[in-house]
């Protein structure tokens, strides 16, 4: 069966990112829409400029973004990127393939991340498996805030596709510092509001235990002084999400 295709991204403020983006979808798209939380950047010119909708809409959380976000694409097909996301080539390829004899509900594939210059290979971030090609009658976004999802329904699985989606995550560890303690506070008041409980204890285990999985399970010592920062911090957003969750819980 042959589909049409709608990419939907959203946004904001992603002038570093959005035409890299977009440019990798541009074979392979019927539509392209962009849905942004009213950016201050040249985001919205750069989308216009390589001929994607742009629709502006309040940011009430990722999942809820993005599921906005499916209400605006014009084919029952899609797939969703992050505006720090791209194609390979050989993946825009194999996605024309797909849509020229689309043979599965949803289609997910590896995300390869680049940090600070550097692929990352381990650290629990390769392969990263993402499902991001689906029926959109068939699934939708959950997951818990900001580390949203595709869930489909109930008996039904992705065919896996082993090619990379290629994620720019950070260019300075200013900015995964930053984002790190944002993510904190948004994975806390999701806990909080889904009832889930913090302890002192907590704060240090689930903590080491994420470091050690990434850094000797996961074997993000191979990634050299980036994979240590890597899993460094991502033991430092476990303990802060749980030491405010704590907190929250005080209240």
């Amino acid at each position: 069966m042959q589909v049409k295709l709608s990419v939907v991204v959203i946004t904001f403020n992603e002038e570093q990112n959005i035409e890299r983006c977009l440019n990798s979808v541009a074979s392979i798209a019927d539509d392209i829409v962009v849905v942004d939380s009213f950016s201050t950047d040249k985001t919205k010119q750069i989308c216009l400029d390589n001929n994607a909708r742009f629709v502006e809409h309040k940011f009430d959380g990722h999942i809820e973004q993005k599921n906005w976000a499916l209400t605006q694409a014009k084919h029952q097909y899609v797939l969703s990127l992050d505006a720090d996301e791209a194609l390979t080539k050989e993946l825009q390829v194999k996605i024309t393939e797909i849509k020229n004899n689309w043979e599965s509900d949803a289609y997910s594939f590896n995300r390869l991340t680049n940090y600070c210059g550097q692929w990352i290979n381990h650290c629990g971030w390769y392969p990263d498996k993402k499902l991001r090609l689906w029926d959109i009658t068939k699934g939708s976004w959950g997951g818990e805030n900001p580390h949203d999802k595709v869930i489909m329904q109930a008996g039904l699985e992705p065919k896996h596709i082993p090619l990379d989606i290629l994620h720019y995550s950070y260019y300075t560890l200013d900015q995964h510092e930053k984002q790190l303690q944002k993510f904190a506070e948004i994975s806390a008041q999701a806990a909080f509001k889904k009832g889930k409980k913090s302890s002192s204890f907590k704060v240090f285990y689930k903590s080491w235990a994420k470091f050690l999985r990434n850094y000797i399970l996961k074997l993000g010592f191979l990634d050299g002084r980036n994979g240590y920062i890597i899993c460094k911090n991502t033991a430092k957003e476990t303990a802060i999400k749980y030491r405010r969750l704590k907190e929250l819980q005080g209240q």
